[in-house]
């Protein structure tokens, strides 16, 4: 059984007692602190927390540093936010539907002494501008996250997307790793991380030459023309970064708006490239 699946018949089994459940929270005696349950209904998830150890992970996974801007999507208890806040980050925000969830993540925050670094706000996902951030993190299903892929591919290229079980699609994933049952993860143990690519497909007008490109999500290919001659193209765009392989030359640069910028390799000799982009394509 997928573990899409898994999640979606969770919250069927889950639904007649949650709706119980739900009532009851909301009779609780004033000044009753709200408790969450694993498997309760959520906007568009049920709420399953990622385990501790793989919230490490997954911020080591995105190289997470004090420079960094952190937004967890579907935030629920806030550890994912409070954890990147101990980090020392400039910015830690989780983004989360229910409000009882807010509360008690401010309140999970003030305890473990962050509670004026690390911020929560009750909004749903997609009505929210996170363009700011540099890091994302989120732990939702897999339509969530092909509806949520456009925003995210038009984020600033270099911003790392990391993923709790769940991929993108056919947008394949940069790089992944694993929590063990001996670190105290015993399901929903994997981490995926995209990097957003820059917008490179169309055609680049080089000093001799043009470079026609075509990009699906990271991967580029195409066909370099210079001196009268064409040669196929392969390559890889990392954030703003882009490389590849046209014959024996291995060219190397970054992408700068309209301007491409780097070094190419060929044989025993070295040289600089540059390109300027002349139109732009849809792929």
């Amino acid at each position: 059984m997928t573990a899409s699946r898994f999640l979606r018949r969770t919250f069927l089994t889950l639904f007649v007692p949650l709706v119980a459940a739900c009532a009851f929270a909301q009779d609780r005696p004033a000044g009753q602190e709200f408790t969450p349950e694993v498997g309760q209904a959520g906007k568009d998830v049920v709420w399953v927390p990622t385990p501790q150890s793989l919230v490490d992970k997954m911020l080591d996974l995105a190289k997470v540093m004090p420079k960094d801007y952190v937004i967890d999507l579907g935030s629920g208890d806030g550890r994912t936010v409070i954890t990147a806040a101990k980090r020392g980050v400039r910015g830690a925000v989780g983004i989360e539907y229910n409000p009882d969830m807010v509360a008690l993540s401010r309140r999970n925050a003030a305890q473990e002494g962050v509670g004026e670094k690390a911020k929560f706000m009750k909004a749903d996902l997609f009505e929210t501008d996170f363009s700011q951030a540099t890091v994302i993190t989120m732990f939702l299903l897999p339509d969530i996250n092909l509806r949520l892929r456009p925003k995210i591919l038009d984020l600033k290229p270099g911003t790392r997307i990391v993923s709790n079980s769940f991929t993108m699609g056919e947008w394949q994933h940069d790089r992944s790793v694993e929590a063990t049952g001996k670190e105290g993860c015993e399901s929903y143990c994997t981490a995926y991380l995209w990097i957003v690519p820059a917008k490179v497909g169309g055609v680049w007008k080089l000093p001799a030459g043009e470079l026609t490109l075509k990009q699906s999500f990271q991967v580029v290919t195409g066909t370099l023309k210079t001196g009268g001659k064409e040669t196929a193209i392969k390559g890889r765009m990392n954030g703003d970064q882009i490389s590849f392989k046209a014959g024996n030359a291995q060219y190397s640069g970054r992408v700068t708006g309209d301007a491409i910028k780097g070094s190419v390799k060929s044989g025993g000799g070295s040289g600089e490239w540059s390109a300027t982009r002349a139109g732009k394509s849809a792929s």
